[in-house]
């Protein structure tokens, strides 16, 4: 018997990192954040002085990467060349930037080729053990794994997810820019806004982190 795959999309600021990690961590399942994947290769790309332009380079520097997921729900991380990067790939650097690898389309076959290995893993074993894992990004229910278990697109209005994002401490005309200017640009190569065919829309708008962490774990015990 493999284990549980439960993939949640959506834009961002909708919650569905927290809810993601919460339910991963209530059904002892590992958690996937694949936005992180995106994130590492852009830093990676800067740090070696690519031209984010230039999409050959961009496609052949990510696919030289050293990274390690830390999937434990409680503690995620990502380690790039032995060094924990999880904080770096979160700066406003990274958060404007990250765009340009994310709508690379041969970046991103690379990176969604590692995505499905690592879910594919965590059916049979990996750090959840075989018991599965909860990933979250922006076409995980369409391209990544159409054939999850349990398939949920969050959504939320734009005003809540900016002062969502806003009120984690960051400056506030930054936020918006990150958030709606990415959700702009990963629109051109992945749809995030409206629910596949057999994607359960959850609308976090008026909804608690509680809520909405009900919402997934009911669908994940109709689909057991």
């Amino acid at each position: 018997m493999t284990g549980i795959v439960i993939a949640i999309d959506g834009p961002a600021g909708t919650g569905k990192s927290t809810v993601a990690r919460e339910v991963a961590r209530r059904l002892k399942l590992s958690y996937f954040d694949t936005g992180a994947t995106y994130r590492v290769g852009t830093l990676w790309c800067l740090r070696e002085g690519v031209d984010l332009t230039n999409k050959d380079d961009v496609a052949a520097m990510v696919a030289t990467m050293n990274v390690q997921l830390v999937m434990n729900p409680d503690n995620p991380s990502i380690v790039l060349d032995g060094e924990d990067v999880s904080r770096l790939i979160r700066s406003d650097t990274v958060a404007l930037s990250v765009s340009k690898v994310a709508t690379n389309l041969d970046a991103r076959a690379i990176l969604g080729q590692w995505q499905k290995d690592v879910i594919a893993a965590e059916r049979e074993g990996g750090y959840s053990e075989g018991r599965g894992v909860v990933a979250e990004g922006r076409d995980i229910t369409t391209i990544i794994a159409p054939d999850a278990d349990v398939r949920v697109l969050m959504t939320a209005d734009e005003d809540v997810r900016v002062a969502r994002r806003a009120g984690e401490g960051a400056d506030a005309a930054t936020v918006r820019e990150a958030v709606l200017g990415r959700d702009k640009q990963d629109a051109t190569v992945v749809e995030f806004h409206t629910a596949a065919d057999g994607v359960v829309t959850v609308d976090t708008t008026d909804l608690t982190i509680e809520e909405a962490v009900q919402a997934v774990l009911t669908l994940a015990k109709q689909s057991s």
